[in-house]
């Protein structure tokens, strides 16, 4: 199954891609599959044939998105007049998996993968987890997304897709996001820092590196402090303040 996929321009799958694009075209715009189109993509993206898992086939208009201004009146300098030829930052995937976890509020999204497309439509679908579920909620496998913590993780680009779109990932091509996102490497890279020259601190060096090796006074510098009697403390301090008197 998975290396007749990989082979998309075969005349057999070909032939199923544009029957199966007739058939989603006469149905609703976000409708629920009674089981995946791609078990084998969907068992290695987290799905299980049991119950607790939902797949919901979305479709999608392709192409560029237009800024939603009436009339085109945008209110600015001609050189930001763009209407028309406006890129969405986000991929349709995760636009899909947006809507179905708009429809399906108490259900999560966990992944979804690309089924077909068209020269007007894209069609996607999209793995959903009943997280009140007892086969979810018992399964150690399972019980990290029943927490509160992942609600609407679709909307937040916590999906495979969404971190895609966020450039997120590991290795020397993901190199524009270390940090956690493009603004955090950004700042991090154009702020400059200038450590503050600390006095005592040097002074602290000099006095620990003047200490005897083997002595009492060095076993008590080296002992924390959190283990220190008073008389200890007191010993140590009144043996720093003697020496920089000295100095």
């Amino acid at each position: 199954m998975q290396e007749l996929w990989r082979k998309k321009q075969s005349d057999v799958l070909r032939f199923l891609l544009r029957v199966r694009c007739w058939q989603y075209r006469q149905l609703s715009n976000l409708h629920r599959a009674p089981r995946p189109t791609r078990p084998d993509k969907a068992r290695r993206l987290g799905y299980k044939a049991k119950q607790g898992y939902v797949i919901y086939r979305i479709r999608l208009r392709r192409g560029g998105r237009k800024r939603p201004v009436p009339k085109g009146a945008t209110y600015g300098k001609p050189v930001h007049h763009g209407v028309n030829q406006i890129k969405f930052a986000r991929s349709l995937q995760s636009v899909a998996e947006e809507r179905a976890g708009r429809h399906c509020g108490g259900l999560r999204v966990l992944n979804s993968y690309w089924v077909g497309e068209d020269s007007t439509y894209k069609f996607f679908e999209v793995i959903l987890i009943d997280t009140f579920h007892k086969a979810i909620r018992r399964n150690p496998d399972t019980q990290w997304i029943t927490k509160a913590v992942h609600k609407h993780r679709e909307m937040r680009g916590l999906t495979s897709a969404g971190k895609k779109s966020r450039g997120l990932g590991k290795g020397h091509r993901f190199h524009l996001t270390i940090g956690g996102s493009r603004r955090a490497c950004w700042k991090r890279r154009n702020t400059l820092q200038l450590r503050r020259y600390h006095p005592a601190s040097h002074r602290d060096r000099e006095t620990k590196d003047s200490l005897v090796p083997g002595s009492t006074l060095m076993a008590l510098w080296y002992t924390p402090i959190q283990q220190q009697t008073d008389k200890q403390q007191a010993c140590v301090l009144w043996r720093c303040i003697v020496q920089s008197r000295d100095c």
